[in-house]
């Protein structure tokens, strides 16, 4: 079994050093409590609710700044996904994850579905999902709204993922009495479709007027929501086997990988 723990925080827009600081106590918290994954949420370092693109490009960050190496010092034998806004080598800015452990990064995914006015201050990815070969198993990243794009979770599942690692901001939304939010519904969803896990890290605090779910989950394979945060900052844990997500066999005669009929998707499979 591995230790999974997804840990909920609430970022201050531009206090880059006070971010950096809160989340590597927070990993340090979850490793000395047993964690070999931890996920931190979306643009952990940054903050998200930005005023203009000159405010966001102050704050970003390259794969090979410090601080990364201070989360790898961190991580001991855990391996970490954390969100950051990322300065690329062209210049631009991407809303990305890092996958690292002691080692240092081993993964830089950037964000190909970007949400609203994100769209404002950063440029999409183009690449898919990385799935790395760690010691507890294959790790799959992606960030927040590009989950609810369905092709983008089973290409990580058809690349052999066993856990699916998500840094999200999910802004708070209104729900009936009594339901999950949408978000949380999704990740049930894509898990049990793909049989594959999901752990999504998300956010709390009200930033510049924005509140946020305090959705962090974690789903297993079969699709069962085992751990939660609620609406404050803390850590959800869970113990999953992540070699479960390698057999998609839902009943004696049901692959949920081997049953699909790409033969028959059309324009789905073809990108028309």
């Amino acid at each position: 079994m591995t230790r999974v723990t997804a840990v909920q925080l609430a970022p201050v827009v531009g206090d880059l050093a006070g971010n950096a600081d809160r989340a590597l106590q927070a990993l340090a918290a979850a490793v000395a409590a047993g964690a070999e994954l931890v996920v931190l949420p979306e643009l952990t370092t940054s903050g998200y609710v930005f005023e203009s693109p000159e405010e966001a490009a102050s704050l970003g960050l390259a794969p090979d700044d410090a601080v990364f190496a201070r989360f790898a010092a961190a991580a001991g034998d855990a391996v970490v996904v954390v969100g950051f806004a990322e300065t690329g080598d062209d210049g631009r800015l991407y809303n990305s994850a890092a996958l690292l452990d002691a080692s240092g990064v081993r993964a830089v995914y950037r964000k190909v579905h970007l949400w609203d006015r994100e769209k404002l201050f950063f440029r999409p990815g183009d690449a898919r999902p990385p799935v790395v070969e760690t010691r507890l198993g294959r790790i799959a990243v992606m960030i927040c709204f590009d989950m609810e794009f369905p092709e983008w979770p089973r290409i990580a599942a058809l690349a052999g993922a066993d856990l699916l690692a998500v840094p999200t901001n999910w802004p708070l939304v209104p729900v009936p009495e009594g339901e999950r939010a949408p978000e949380v519904q999704i990740a049930i969803a894509t898990a049990r479709m793909n049989r594959m896990a999901i752990v999504c890290a998300d956010r709390v605090g009200l930033e510049r007027g924005v509140d946020w779910t305090g959705g962090t989950s974690i789903v297993s394979a079969e699709g069962a929501l085992v751990a939660a945060v609620g609406p404050t900052a803390g850590t959800a844990s869970a113990d999953l086997d992540l070699l479960d997500s390698r057999d998609k066999r839902q009943a004696e005669h049901v692959d949920l990988l081997g049953d699909r009929r790409p033969d028959l998707y059309g324009p789905l499979v073809g990108g028309a």
